[in-house]
């Protein structure tokens, strides 16, 4: 049986921590060989390790996740997936945090009408939150830039020859090219500069 039992992890990005999760899954005694780990985003399911999965799950299988949101967290994706897993697949499905979303329970008309009512509502929680976790830091890089934060990398330092050759280019003694030449400068990155000075 223990075969036939698997477990499905993601985090959304490289520096993650999935032992979270696999502690539940362990917990669980899901076979370490049949623990499936993706570190990527969760807006689509062009995950490689998701993908393998569905391969190999036969109807009757069981398949466990932390969350609802380990799916994705668009609601129209995890009830695609959901709808996948246990309709076209046949596989059962345990939520461990959520345990009326259980397909091995509640078999019966009432047990599957709370099922999915459960998964509705989770679903839409996840898609809320993840996008008022975008708006949040929409608004925070907002404020931070209105407090005069730079985002990205630091402007790479001026060559000595710049600013003579700009004072040069910009009194039309050579052009654009020759002064991004004469100060070792890439002709767009000149230009960028040289724009930014003129507005000041």
């Amino acid at each position: 049986m223990a075969e036939r039992v698997y477990g499905y992890v993601r985090v959304s990005s490289t520096d993650q921590n999935e032992n979270r999760q696999l502690v539940a899954l362990r917990e669980k005694a899901v076979p370490q060989k049949n623990i499936y780990v993706d570190k990527q985003s969760g807006k689509d399911f062009d995950r490689p390790q998701y993908q393998a999965l569905l391969k190999r799950l036969k109807a009757g299988d069981l398949l466990y996740i932390l969350s609802i949101d380990r799916l994705g967290r668009s609601y129209t994706e995890i009830q695609e997936q959901w709808r996948i897993l246990t309709k076209s697949i046949g596989a059962d499905v345990c939520v461990i945090d959520m345990p009326l979303l259980d397909t091995r329970t509640g078999k019966d008309l009432m047990g599957a009408f709370i099922a999915d009512l459960v998964l509705q509502i989770l679903s839409f929680v996840a898609q809320s939150e993840r996008e008022s976790i975008r708006e949040r830091q929409r608004q925070g890089i907002a404020a931070a830039k209105a407090k005069g934060v730079r985002f990205g990398r630091p402007p790479a330092p001026l060559p000595e020859s710049y600013h003579r050759a700009y004072r040069r280019w910009k009194a039309g003694k050579i052009s654009g090219a020759a002064a991004a030449k004469e100060c070792g400068m890439p002709l767009s990155s000149f230009r960028y500069r040289a724009g930014v000075d003129q507005k000041r």
